[in-house]
């Protein structure tokens, strides 16, 4: 289990700008993960701004809560409180598997010891939606790592994502503000913090 507080810039980049840094920038990693997002049919979470998931990868797991952040250190980036717990791969398979198909789950761990705590009816939360997504992971400037995401949602829709996490958020200004200049990327209110969740929900399409 790890709890950690997260602060972190994302901007929505379009697909060209996208290319470019994947091609100027050292690559650490790269990987595919999927992401299932539940929620009670009611929307109890996201009444809360909490959002609650399940990541698959190759070969592990994990369930994560991001919550808001109690007392945040900066108000310029998205920063959340994570609780993560790591789950086998097949016992995570099967939790999807059994909400997909209406079943009731619960959540173990301390992500379910926060749902029951907060919430009397966490166990009436179910599979809402999901996306996929190639991350990239990158040595940017300053040393900082950048984060490369290209997402796809459950009715086709694609997109293309920038994110620096750091806990300094003046690095996280020093290092986004040498990427504006030099890719031209421009900042907006459609395109700045949008939450992964938000898009896959826009775009789940039929379930």
């Amino acid at each position: 289990m790890s709890k950690n507080n997260e602060i972190e810039a994302k901007i929505i980049l379009p697909e060209q700008v996208y290319q470019q840094l994947c091609g100027d920038f050292n690559i650490k990693t790269c990987f595919t993960q999927e992401n299932y997002y539940f929620d009670t049919n009611k929307g109890l979470l996201k009444d809360n701004n909490i959002s609650c998931r399940i990541r698959l990868f190759d070969n592990s797991a994990e369930q994560t809560l991001k919550v808001p952040h109690q007392n945040p250190v900066q108000q310029k980036f998205h920063e959340a409180t994570e609780i993560n717990d790591s789950l086998p791969l097949e016992q995570a398979q099967n939790l999807i598997k059994q909400s997909a198909q209406r079943q009731e789950i619960s959540f173990s761990g301390n992500v379910g010891h926060f749902l029951q705590s907060h919430f009397a009816a966490a166990s009436q939360l179910h599979l809402q939606t999901y996306s996929k997504t190639k991350r990239i992971l990158a040595v940017g400037p300053q040393d900082c790592e950048l984060t490369f995401d290209k997402s796809q949602y459950p009715d086709g829709y694609q997109d293309y994502e920038l994110e620096i996490e750091n806990p300094d958020p003046e690095l996280i200004k020093a290092v986004l503000a040498k990427l504006k200049d030099k890719y031209h990327i421009v900042q907006n209110f459609s395109n700045t913090n949008q939450a992964k969740i938000a898009r896959a929900f826009k775009h789940r399409g039929k379930m």
